[in-house]
């Protein structure tokens, strides 16, 4: 029963108190990441944008030791592999314009920020707009700098070509895993010439030898392009389907990929295509049917303990987007994949 002196007592705790007056102590960690000592914020609309709103370290690519940074947010501007509708170049940006995701996870009880050592440091460079082959070149280049350095990277494309010459550099020594979210499997063969493009880089990761197909696991496929993903099945690969997620349920299909995975390290690869286009209509090639961005959220908070040694979001186009809800979702996406690391390295 709600009494006079238990209103009393919370009047007396909290009647005067500002926002910032928190005492929990993972709420404290979130609070100091937005309040200044006297109580007031940064305005989101103000200021220069960052993925996640992390701080801006532009010098770290050009530091031996990355400016001893744990976590490398990285914005992949290249979508020159792109099949269909092209404008994925302009999903950094449009990632980054998103005011305010986090800072704090209330599933995962944490402001991933404050317990990690991150920063976006800016957009790989590239020698040229126009070479797709150099672009591949360019992303393995930066990727082995970075991972060299001992840096875990988070990633926002760009078309879904990008990630194969991320695995190429992170994949280098041993073959890693991959839980991979998409509507489409990408292990199609040359098109029309190229063997580089936004359907195939998990083919050409697993015939490099950086990819272990046995541990790959590919969630959410479905659309009129199962045809040519033959290359999934014949290798190892295990795919679940869109409709098998109704199913398996979300706790069969968390279960299916930490078993797929095992302990070993994997990368994690987020097309916002996966989710049905109601929510993500800013992506290249829409597939009617997909996940919601909740049963997305599920999935990847199911991964926690695992060994992610990265990950990406791609395929955002803004330009598709008139609501910015393709953005919110790409940037919750990799807050949430930030969030896995930062439980990682809690131990």
């Amino acid at each position: 029963m709600f009494t006079d002196d238990k209103l009393a007592a919370l009047k007396a705790r909290f009647a005067n108190g500002r926002s910032d007056a928190v005492e929990d102590p993972d709420f404290k960690k979130a609070v100091s990441l937005v309040f200044k000592p006297d109580g007031r914020r940064a305005f989101p609309y103000a200021g220069v944008s960052t993925l996640l709103d992390a701080p801006y370290r532009p010098e770290a690519p050009e530091l031996a030791d990355y400016g001893g940074l744990q976590v490398a947010l990285v914005g992949v501007p290249m979508d020159l592999g792109v099949t269909n509708r092209s404008g994925s170049r302009l999903g950094p940006r449009a990632v980054r314009a998103v005011e305010r995701i986090g800072p704090y996870h209330h599933v995962h009880r944490l402001a991933p920020l404050a317990e990690l050592r991150a920063a976006d440091v800016g957009d790989v460079p590239f020698r040229s707009r126009y070479s797709l082959p150099d672009s591949i070149a360019d992303i393995e280049t930066f990727y082995t700098t970075l991972h060299g350095a001992g840096v875990i990277p988070v990633s926002v494309g760009g078309d879904h070509s990008i990630t194969y010459p991320i695995l190429r550099a992170l994949g280098r020594d041993r073959p890693v895993g991959l839980v991979h979210i998409d509507a489409h499997c990408d292990t199609s063969g040359e098109l029309e010439g190229s063997r580089f493009h936004h359907g195939g880089p998990f083919r050409q990761a697993v015939l490099d030898g950086v990819l272990d197909p046995e541990r790959t696991i590919q969630i959410g496929i479905r659309g009129s392009a199962e045809m040519l993903y033959e290359f999934s099945y014949v290798s190892g690969m295990t795919v679940v389907h869109a409709e098998e997620v109704d199913t398996l349920g979300l706790p069969g299909v968390i279960a299916k990929a930490r078993a797929v995975v095992g302990d070993l390290p994997f990368y994690l690869s987020f097309d916002v295509d996966a989710l049905d286009p109601a929510y993500t209509p800013g992506t290249g090639t829409p597939e009617v049917g997909g996940l919601t961005p909740r049963e997305a959220q599920h999935i990847l908070r199911g991964l926690v303990g695992l060994d992610l040694i990265g990950g990406d979001v791609v395929e955002v186009a803004p330009q598709y987007d008139t609501t910015t809800v393709t953005a919110q979702i790409g940037a919750m996406m990799a807050f949430e994949i930030v969030s896995l690391l930062a439980l990682r390295m809690r131990g």
